[in-house]
């Protein structure tokens, strides 16, 4: 018998370098389930886009914001106190609107029965160069 869907939001995790000139560069996928109990994140920093987009941007500076937001989505140590709330906040913290260089979508939402795969193919469709 096949699982009954149950439904989830994810976001959007963009680059912003200039927040004047409107430009984005999609660099993760967070998803919530509450009822799986599933909070992932999954991010990637195409170097050639992110250089094409802003030149004096360090990919590895990105790629080390994106760990931290890693670890307080995952609950990690290294997240500090925010990694110790539960899912629901640390999800609610990572879609807040911010004025930092990686910035969320609004959530958006949706059914599932399989968070992970879900995670993989919006991570696919919205992220991913190489597939």
């Amino acid at each position: 018998m096949p699982a009954a869907d149950t439904p989830f939001a994810y976001a959007i995790l963009r680059v912003v370098p200039s927040v004047e000139r409107g430009e984005r560069l999609n660099v993760g996928v967070v998803l919530f389930c509450r009822q799986r109990d599933f909070l992932d994140l999954r991010a990637a920093v195409d170097e050639r886009r992110l250089a094409a987009l802003a030149p004096g941007l360090d990919a590895d500076d990105v790629r080390a914001s994106l760990a931290a937001i890693r670890a307080v989505v995952c609950g990690e140590p290294g997240g500090g106190a925010l990694a110790q709330l539960p899912d629901s906040d640390r999800f609610g913290w990572v879609v807040a609107p911010s004025s930092t260089i990686i910035q969320p979508s609004k959530p958006h939402t949706g059914l599932t029965q399989d968070p992970g795969a879900t995670l993989e193919r919006l991570f696919g469709a919205l992220v991913s160069t190489t597939g």
